[in-house]
């Protein structure tokens, strides 16, 4: 659990995963990639790292990287790897990933951070963060990649009420998204999305605490700026569900 700031609402202590991932997706890759017996995992945009640890924990010989800027969440990392025995075998650091050296690894994990490999803005960074990948993965290793994706096209009406400048070319469509992928040099083993049920899940959770916090603390001198926050990203995601999905590609290098 992340300490409150300045007497304000904890953070993220209700999410075990920072993006729409279920217990049961999460036992079924996590079985699926130590079935592989990778030697080396390296995880890009880590945040806690809780999907590395459960790869190391399941893969007795491994060790692993996490590559992440945010402090506090790799301190939660930290404290996740002592309490389960697995410091030993895992180290994070507190670094860009543009140009990382940490590969090339047996295993990458890239969800939800592929704007963290380059300087390339979104949407057009794709192409590089997916060459990117390839240079980091070894030819008989997987990557793991989590990605954003239209499920349809969002109205202008939807996109209004998304993120500042939200826009149609913001994210490609599923098909694209593989195509990207076979182009900078893989082949999709697996190609899935997060359920509407996973989305509902982590948007919930990603706000819970501050929301109980709210209604315990209204008088509290952060409590008009965290409600607007928390009631700004809200409508946000309301405008995004069901539009914006999530892919979980499972990539095979193609050998060169």
């Amino acid at each position: 659990m992340t300490a409150p700031e300045a007497g304000g609402p904890p953070r993220l202590t209700r999410l075990t995963f920072h993006n729409p991932l279920s217990e049961a997706r999460a036992a079924t890759l996590v079985g699926r990639l130590s079935a592989l017996s990778p030697a080396t995992v390296l995880d890009l945009g880590c945040g806690w790292a809780e999907l590395l640890l459960r790869v190391l924990a399941a893969v007795p010989d491994a060790t692993g990287t996490g590559v992440d800027i945010d402090r506090d969440d790799l301190d939660r990392a930290r404290r996740a790897a002592q309490s389960r025995n697995l410091a030993d075998r895992a180290v994070f650091v507190e670094e860009s990933a543009v140009g990382t050296r940490r590969g090339p690894a047996d295993l990458v994990l890239c969800v939800g951070s592929s704007q963290a490999l380059t300087d390339v803005r979104p949407p057009e960074h794709l192409p590089t963060a997916l060459r990117a990948l390839r240079e980091l993965v070894t030819d008989d290793g997987r990557v793991l990649l989590g990605e954003g994706f239209w499920q349809r096209a969002p109205t202008a009406a939807e996109l209004s009420g998304m993120w500042p400048g939200a826009s149609a070319d913001d994210h490609p469509d599923l098909g694209t998204l593989v195509d990207l992928a076979i182009e900078a040099g893989f082949r999709p083993e697996y190609v899935e999305t997060a359920t509407q049920e996973e989305w509902e899940e982590f948007e919930s959770a990603y706000q819970a605490d501050v929301e109980v916090w709210l209604a315990r603390h209204p008088g509290h001198p952060l409590a008009d700026a965290t409600r607007e926050r928390v009631d700004r990203h809200r409508s946000q995601w309301l405008h995004y569900r069901g539009v914006l999905g999530l892919a979980y590609l499972t990539l095979v290098p193609v050998v060169r």
